[in-house]
């Protein structure tokens, strides 16, 4: 019986290694892999964004609505996205996205916005979210440059505007930090996480299914010690590198231990930096999201509404979740906070037009490089100060 969870467990993990290492093939934009902004349309004498970001956003069934809607509030030319949509979506919803991206006049005239042209098949709690994130990320490691990367799904909503963003951003004081909510005290999830071993079916099959519980437990580790924390982080780039590239061999350890590990994204991440010598240092012990649990037993986040809009305004944290498709506190954030009218993209320098309503519809080629934040950038900065001090940043860090 042993041998035959191991065996399992083994051709698992395998599997696992190889689907994040093959090559992915992007569709929309593929003139533009080589170079994500089309550099005929932006003048010569332009200046370049001091940071940029690389963001992963990831849908499953049923979330086109709320896919468009993010994409029209996150966008920036400044900044790049890669959008994966579960395989187990119908294929109109596959073709829906693709189109929605080629037929965007700004998207294809900046070459910014990619859709996986060959997704995963995603599991609830399964290893193959990770799976996803880290092909993310080798992919725009090798596709352009950036000083972050951000994973969010179709349900997370910002609360600034990318131009608020990449002010505070660029005056951080390291390009080395990562934003990754971790703790070493397990409390419940060592029972219910640390033990358990579980099978991903979406690593080799075609169907959705629920994953496989392997009967026998498993001792925890002494070779290294469990994190856990927050699936939502932001990465520097030194370290996504690390993570994909792994030169001291303990990204590509942990992968093969959290195969068969329930709700990897919420450990692996945390348990890689924290066990590393050259990283561990650089984490600040917030994940930046707004979120509001059930409780008991604070697994799944609280759909947010009008009645959490003061509270969340007052977190001054960048990003929210979850929130329905089309909830009225979407609109409040869209008039109040992201000045974006109409559909159109949420205010920025790179679309100003002036006028009373600051419309922002378009690529003003001659602003490009050029940031106009409002006042949610100085909540966020006062905000990361704080979370960059002495009395927060070292002391919790991976203790």
């Amino acid at each position: 019986m042993g041998l035959k969870i191991f065996m399992a467990s083994f051709m698992v993990s395998s599997i696992l290694f190889f689907l994040i290492f093959i090559p992915t093939r992007l569709t929309i934009q593929l003139s533009s892999l080589r170079s994500a902004v089309n550099y005929m349309s932006v003048p010569k004498n332009s200046q370049a964004y001091p940071v940029t970001f690389a963001y992963l956003i990831s849908a499953s069934k049923g979330d086109v609505g709320k896919l468009k809607r993010l994409m029209r509030v996150l966008y920036h030319p400044g900044n790049y996205y890669l959008i994966h949509v579960d395989y187990g979506a119908p294929e109109a919803e596959h073709r829906e996205v693709a189109e929605y991206v080629a037929s965007d006049p700004v998207f294809g005239q900046v070459g910014n916005v990619w859709v996986v042209g060959k997704p995963n098949l995603v599991t609830y709690r399964g290893p193959t979210m990770l799976a996803t994130t880290l092909h993310a990320m080798a992919m725009l490691l090798r596709t352009c440059q950036w000083d972050w990367f951000i994973n969010l799904s179709a349900s997370d909503y910002p609360l600034v505007t990318q131009d608020d963003l990449i002010q505070v951003f660029s005056e951080l004081p390291r390009r080395d930090i990562n934003f990754i909510q971790h703790s070493s005290q397990l409390g419940w999830k060592l029972n219910k996480r640390g033990k358990p071993m579980i099978i991903d079916p979406g690593l080799y099959s075609l169907n959705k299914s629920e994953i496989w519980w392997v009967i026998k437990q498993r001792s925890l580790p002494t070779s290294f010690k469990l994190y856990t924390g927050s699936a939502w982080t932001i990465l520097s780039r030194s370290f996504a590198e690390y993570c994909i590239v792994g030169w001291e061999n303990l990204p590509r350890t942990l992968l093969l231990y959290y195969t068969n590990f329930v709700s990897s994204p919420e450990g692996y991440f945390q348990t890689v930096i924290c066990n590393s010598e050259d990283y561990k240092n650089t984490t600040v012990n917030h994940d930046l999201h707004y979120i509001t649990w059930d409780n008991p037993p604070k697994q799944h986040p609280r759909s947010l509404g009008l009645k959490d809009y003061r509270k969340m305004v007052l977190s001054s944290r960048p990003f929210a979740r979850k929130f329905k498709r089309n909830d009225p506190v979407l609109d409040k954030i869209d008039r109040d906070l992201l000045k974006r009218y109409h559909g159109q993209f949420s205010f920025g320098g790179w679309c100003s037009q002036g006028g009373k309503h600051r419309a922002c519809s378009a690529l003003r080629t001659e602003n490009y490089g050029v940031l106009n934040p409002g006042p949610a950038s100085r909540r966020l900065k006062n905000f990361l100060t704080k979370l960059l001090s002495d009395k927060f940043f070292h002391k919790q860090q991976c203790r």
